[in-house]
């Protein structure tokens, strides 16, 4: 349950993935691409995030980064986000939606209704222990992974396939989580 203060979350999450922050892209770049299909059954589940383009909505957010996806009814997933502020945990709570004819690789991600946002997985590793997710207009970037760290092989992949999509990775910002370490 939300504290009152933090009841503004959720709609920060909305507004802001959708607005986002503009990145250096290459001008030439090719459009963002996705991987071309998801095993659902396999990508549910606990991620933790490695690294990301820093999001105002997560402003107040020190480490422990995390995202559970769970699924639904149809073609829908549950989303809950939570992270470690100075004051304590918070969570923002939402539903992904997946785009019919997208291999489950494009999801409409909204945590405020009418508001959604694309939540593309644009990397994913053969063994599902890490993803990247990213905008096809590159205004948001997530490096996730089952663990709350990833070995330097895996974290150097993730950063060459982001940026092989056109990804300013100048902007990256590595997410620190107590639970082991704070590098990923």
């Amino acid at each position: 349950m939300y504290p009152p203060r933090r009841l503004a979350l959720p709609f920060f999450l909305a507004l802001l993935t959708l607005a986002g922050t503009p990145r250096a892209a290459l001008a030439d770049a090719p459009p963002v691409t996705t991987v071309p299909q998801v095993d659902l059954a396999r990508y549910v589940g606990r991620w933790y995030e490695i690294a990301a383009y820093p999001m105002f909505f997560q402003r107040r957010c020190i480490g422990d980064v995390t995202a559970q996806y769970a699924p639904l009814s149809g073609n829908r997933i549950s989303v809950i986000n939570r992270c470690q502020t100075e004051d304590g945990p918070i969570e923002a709570k939402g539903e992904a939606t997946i785009v019919e004819g997208s291999g489950n690789a494009r999801l409409r991600v909204s945590f405020f209704w009418p508001f959604s946002a694309p939540y593309w997985i644009i990397g994913l590793d053969p063994d599902y222990r890490w993803a990247v997710i990213g905008h096809p207009d590159r205004k948001t970037l997530w490096i996730l992974a089952r663990q709350p760290t990833l070995g330097d092989a895996d974290w150097q992949a993730a950063r060459r396939l982001a940026e092989a999509q056109g990804y300013d990775l100048a902007g990256l910002r590595v997410t620190r989580h107590t639970e082991r370490g704070t590098e990923p």
